[in-house]
């Protein structure tokens, strides 16, 4: 059965791009596209697809708004926010959007394609440089409030202290970026047993997603 996908982007050529890029992957299937967010909401309702790849800026209704309408569904589809850290400055809201990943527009096509599998798969794609970039991005400078980051780094300490010892050891790995085949390894785990750690780790967290998880550990010190 092929993975259905929609393509939510205010840049037809953008669009273009995906359907012809995704059109030669066999278990891939692009069932729509919408050129804002309000649209991209309405042929979800109305296609289901499986995958949303969510563009960012739009007009209307943006893609990270778009992205928490459908979160809040009762079967949301899994969203992808493609977006271009350097021209975007709301990036980190997306976090709290409920989106399952992040990805540059210039990542390499065969990158999308595993981006696409993996959140079918439950499996969140945030690459190393994109978690990395995110961190930088919500934690304070040296300097900047010194005792709202030591109150940071207490209140994650006392989040990760809920954890076992092998939970522990999968958030300090999901904090380095890894991804669910990379903590199996690394651990020598089954990855369906690391998907079960990565479950609780977002209810003992209260995570939404995997960035939340490794800014817990980086502020800690653990990262």
């Amino acid at each position: 059965m092929s993975t259905t996908v929609l393509l939510v982007d205010d840049d037809p050529l953008v669009r273009s791009a995906l359907t012809l890029m995704l059109g030669g992957e066999p278990d891939i299937e692009v069932v729509g596209e919408a050129g804002d967010g309000h649209e991209g909401v309405r042929l979800v309702a109305e296609l289901r697809p499986d995958v949303v790849l969510m563009d960012i800026r739009m007009p209307g209704l943006d893609g990270l708004e778009a992205t928490r309408e459908l979160h809040r569904q009762a079967e949301p589809p899994r969203v992808i926010v493609l977006t271009t850290f350097d021209a975007d400055d709301h990036v980190v809201e997306a976090l709290g959007s409920g989106a399952d990943g992040f990805l540059l527009k210039d990542t390499p096509p065969p990158q999308i394609v595993d981006a696409i599998r993996k959140v079918v798969d439950d499996e969140p794609m945030l690459s190393p440089s994109v978690t990395r970039t995110l961190i930088r991005r919500l934690r304070p400078e040296p300097g900047d409030g010194t005792s709202a980051a030591a109150a940071r780094a207490a209140a994650a300490a006392t989040r990760l202290a809920r954890l076992t010892d092998r939970e522990r050891e999968v958030a300090l790995a999901v904090g380095s970026g890894l991804s669910n085949a990379e903590i199996a390894r690394e651990l020598h785990l089954s990855v369906p047993t690391v998907k079960a750690h990565v479950s609780r780790l977002f209810d003992k967290l209260g995570a939404t997603n995997r960035v939340q998880i490794a800014i817990c550990v980086h502020d800690a010190g653990l990262g």
